[in-house]
């Protein structure tokens, strides 16, 4: 299992994911292409906006609506082949947002808040990337986790920020605020075709300064470029 990391911000997950996929990465097929893949990373973000600043200087903004919508609409937008809101919120007919809102409110120390975004037998077209979230009601928040099968990390960062919105909302039906927001990623991946784009990104992060957070050595709770404090849970539980 990978070390749990936790990042300050979107941003900072955003650039040390590309760093990690470019520096451990090795080569591999995809049904679009060939891509650069490495081993599987898990981490917590604290703070998820789109004014982050990483976000503002290396983003992409047109795509915020796109990817916005993918979480909140129930129709597949195109290119894309499935739609999360959908799968979210009528998969087999289950409002499954309503359902685990429920199931935390009848028992909010249960840790059986866990949703599944596919669907057995389906075709492998569309299995979508992010499999399950997982709920979990603690010290008052609401924490989540969401596990994706594989995600393009050029783009990652587009579904972080609307990810924390499904937590809020979910949190707002309880009356509760939001805890931490972990994610696992199995097949952290860039395709070929991004890898210059990708590296341009994180030469101009270096210049500029900004994305040097790497993982914060407890409760991630603030922006910062401080090199010292960066370490894995597990040099926190040795020291």
């Amino acid at each position: 299992m990978p070390d749990l990391l936790r990042f300050a911000s979107c941003g900072e997950t955003w650039i040390w994911l590309m760093r990690h996929v470019r520096t451990n990465g090795r080569a591999a097929e995809d049904d679009r292409g060939p891509i650069i893949e490495a081993q599987a990373v898990l981490f917590e973000i604290a703070g998820l906006s789109w004014d982050d600043p990483i976000l503002e200087s290396y983003g992409d903004s047109g795509k915020i609506p796109l990817y916005a919508g993918k979480f909140s609409e129930c129709a597949v937008i195109p290119p894309f082949k499935y739609s999360y809101g959908g799968r979210l919120r009528r998969l087999l007919g289950v409002d499954q947002l309503r359902w685990v809102v429920d199931v935390l409110r009848a028992k909010p120390y249960t840790k059986s808040g866990w949703i599944s975004l596919t669907v057995p037998g389906e075709s492998p077209d569309a299995v979508p990337c992010l499999t399950s979230l997982a709920f979990r009601l603690r010290d008052g928040r609401l924490a989540m986790t969401a596990a994706f099968r594989s995600q393009n990390v050029f783009t990652s960062y587009l579904n972080y920020v609307p990810l924390r919105s499904i937590q809020k909302e979910v949190a707002d039906d309880l009356g509760v605020g939001c805890g931490s927001m972990r994610v696992f990623v199995d097949v952290p991946h860039i395709y070929v075709a991004d890898a210059a784009a990708v590296g341009e990104i994180l030469r101009l992060s270096e210049r500029d300064g900004l994305g040097e957070g790497a993982s914060v050595p407890g409760p991630a709770d603030r922006l910062g470029r401080d090199r010292g404090r960066l370490c894995p849970d597990r040099a926190r539980r040795a020291s």
